[in-house]
């Protein structure tokens, strides 16, 4: 029997906790591009630019991924009612992941050829998607967790089909260096796929509420 934290105190420290380590995380993107502002003294805006694209690109690119990860937390909690141990834990790990990323981020922006900078890189974002995941399908599978309309509002199949490209997109960095972050635009034919899955998923869901058991 899945053991509960019932009190609604206990959910709100919870959404606001990691909210506040997202707009951490989100502030320490910045932080490299605040350290180089000092040289427009000495070269043109351009120029200072040109000099530091893989730091602009890197916050671009984590800025929209840390962006499209808090949206998927906040949908989860807003069609949860309640929260079991699981969740809780694996509510850490996912912050632990986002925290970490301005480091990775960083790296990724003084080089894209390394392997393992790469790995380092895409590997933090399939963690951060893998706990989304299976917190989804913890709060899916449990009735008690979720609100009565708020089944609507989840997407585990979502979830389980942007981990896998993640997955993809990490070996090919691995394998092909040179790609660099830019692996992560597998995502977009995902989004592509999972949409599929999960209009093929409901409509079969419609399909069996409408025919009668034969048994």
């Amino acid at each position: 029997m899945t053991r509960m934290l019932r009190t609604d105190r206990g959910l709100d420290r919870l959404v606001n906790f990691s909210d506040a380590t997202v707009a951490i995380a989100i502030t320490l993107l910045l932080l490299p591009l605040v350290d180089i502002a000092d040289e427009i003294q000495h070269e043109s805006l351009g120029d200072l630019l040109a000099a530091h694209v893989g730091t602009v690109i890197a916050f671009f690119v984590s800025f929209v991924v840390i962006s499209r990860l808090w949206l998927s937390h906040h949908r989860l909690f807003e069609a949860t009612r309640s929260y079991s141990t699981l969740v809780l834990r694996v509510n850490f790990v996912w912050l632990a992941s986002i925290a970490f990323l301005p480091f990775a981020s960083n790296l990724i922006a003084q080089t894209t050829h390394d392997a393992g900078v790469n790995a380092l890189y895409i590997g933090t974002i399939a963690v951060t998607s893998l706990s989304m995941t299976v917190m989804q399908w913890a709060i899916w599978r449990d009735p008690e967790l979720l609100r009565e309309d708020g089944r609507a509002m989840l997407h585990p199949i979502d979830g389980a089909v942007t981990f896998i490209s993640l997955v993809v997109a990490l070996v090919g960095a691995v394998l092909v260096p040179a790609g660099g972050p830019f692996w992560l635009f597998l995502l977009v034919p995902a989004s592509w796929v999972s949409s599929w899955l999960e209009r093929r998923h409901g409509a079969g869901d419609l399909h069996r509420r409408r025919t009668p058991d034969a048994s």
